[in-house]
């Protein structure tokens, strides 16, 4: 496993050099309460191995990641109850991302709570998606 990158506050958590509310881990992944909580119940899930953002994550790491995001939904809906449950990950400043290692938000979601979508979705006609879907498709 790669070194830990110094300062990063996510590489001291999953090696055991900074404090967290960890809920789980595992030989790939470490699980814990965000500091920051949005709401209660509010998760962060991040590889053990140093990775900037999704990008930088190999396959490895990036299906370790979500094998514990569903491991931990699937807790957080058993113990909370919550009425839903938003799944953010940031890559990049100018994608939101403040933390520059990979890590993946759950947040329980309760009916008319405070949060609210950072966009307005419309919908767009697949003529004027077709230029964008030639340039992507596999």
């Amino acid at each position: 496993m790669d070194a830990p990158v110094r300062n990063c506050v996510f590489c001291a958590i999953a090696d055991g050099r900074h404090p967290a509310a960890v809920l789980f881990q595992d030989d790939h992944t470490v699980a814990f309460l965000d500091i920051t909580a949005v709401m209660d119940g509010h998760t962060l899930v991040i590889p053990r191995r140093h990775c900037t953002d999704l990008w930088d994550a190999d396959e490895e790491d990036a299906v370790a990641v979500m094998r514990t995001v569903h491991r931990m939904a699937r807790r957080l809906r058993n113990v909370l109850r919550p009425d839903g449950l938003t799944l953010f990950q940031a890559n990049g400043a100018a994608g939101w991302q403040d933390v520059f290692h990979l890590h993946v938000h759950l947040v329980p979601r309760l009916a008319g709570d405070h949060l609210a979508r950072p966009w307005v979705a419309a919908p767009v006609g697949l003529d004027a998606l077709a230029a964008t879907r030639a340039r992507l498709a596999l």
